[in-house]
């Protein structure tokens, strides 16, 4: 096998096989600050057994190469799925040169002290070139499999996200001297569009979160926004977070004036949802049936990397495995041993199955 790091900081680990048609198996070794064991270390480590398998039965029909996308989680600067979305071209360099970490940090900066280039950042894409079909593996992050009493699922998509900062300015005043109806309370307001947030996020079977960051120099509240959306992927069409994202603007300046106070908005992010590959679906449900019985289709509330492979025109599909209590980005994040073993082998059918598939095309 070969390996090399892509511009981009992507990690690839190639398996030569008969045909320069690949399929890939994707994941990612970051993780959040005070996060968890499994995600996503499960996705690379279990493409590597596949991997180990495949190599132990000689040269496979097509080629077939392990990826560990660079900053999937984007946790350090706020912006996700930099390596994947860098080699599927939606990466806009100009968007990232002005990020910078919570110690001012530039993102440009810090990627040159680990050798990538942000302008060059999309040759990255050179990597998808022959990839007929992208596979990942995850743990579910949500308590929908437990709740089922099921192992496993297949995921028919990402729902689409956005992220906006939202700031109400108001006025700093005495507290005990300034009346009720006299205030210009950036910090109520805040907290009325939280409440409305949720609300409005209900109704459209969506969900919204709000990180806060407050800069009182500045007599402002500020808040990040990020608002999912999506039917279930095998309607035909899908809900977006822009429709809520409308909703959610009206519903400020609302607030806003209500309050005596300005509100602006400033998108951070914006990711259509992204349906799979209809047959890779078919064939990620027969590679669970034969391992544990029995499937359960579900779209994704999560990003993944999987959305850009999608987004970049390759067939691609994941599976979910449960999680326990349904945590994730948490130390306490579980998934029991049987269930991952599980995984890994319902993986290892998937890619079987691919690998067949896509020679046979």
């Amino acid at each position: 096998m070969s390996v090399e790091t892509d511009p981009a900081g992507n990690l690839w680990a190639t398996l030569p096989g008969a045909s320069e048609r690949a399929v890939l198996i994707g994941g990612h070794l970051d993780s959040v600050s005070n996060g968890g064991w499994l995600d996503g270390c499960l996705n690379v480590l279990g493409g590597l057994e596949v991997l180990r398998r495949l190599a132990a039965d000689g040269p496979p029909p097509v080629t077939v190469r392990l990826v560990d996308w660079a900053d999937e989680e984007g946790f350090r600067f706020g912006r996700s799925l930099f390596g994947s979305s860098a080699a599927s071209q939606s990466l806009d360099p100009e968007l990232f040169r002005g990020l910078r970490d919570a110690s001012g940090a530039a993102l440009p900066e810090v990627l040159a002290e680990h050798g990538i280039d942000l302008v060059h950042a999309r040759d990255a894409g050179r990597q998808l070139t022959g990839a007929a079909a992208y596979l990942e593996l995850h743990i579910e992050q949500g308590p929908v499999l437990e709740r089922l009493d099921l192992p496993l699922a297949v995921v028919l998509g990402t729902y689409g996200v956005e992220r906006h900062v939202v700031r109400f300015s108001g006025e700093r005043a005495h507290v005990g001297a300034t009346p009720m109806d006299m205030r210009r309370d950036s910090v109520a307001a805040t907290a009325r569009l939280v409440l409305e947030g949720r609300r409005i996020a209900q109704a459209a079977g969506s969900v919204t979160t709000v990180g806060t960051g407050r800069d009182a120099r500045r007599h402002r509240d500020r808040r990040g926004a990020a608002l999912r959306a999506g039917d279930r992927p095998a309607a035909p069409g899908w809900r977006d977070a822009a429709g809520d994202a409308r909703r959610g603007r009206g519903c400020s300046r609302r607030i806003a004036e209500e309050e005596g106070c300005e509100v602006a908005w400033e998108l951070q992010w914006r990711i259509p949802p992204r349906p799979f590959h209809p047959q890779l679906i078919e064939l990620a449900d027969e590679a669970v049936r034969e391992t544990v019985g029995t499937s359960h289709r579900m779209p994704s509330g999560a990003l993944h990397d999987a959305a850009e492979m999608a987004s970049a025109g390759i067939p691609t599909v994941m599976l979910f495995v449960q999680s326990l209590r349904g945590l994730s980005h948490n130390p306490e994040e579980d998934t029991r041993t049987e269930h991952i073993v599980a995984s890994v082998e319902a993986l290892d059918r998937l890619a079987s199955k691919t690998i067949a598939w896509v020679a046979s095309g």
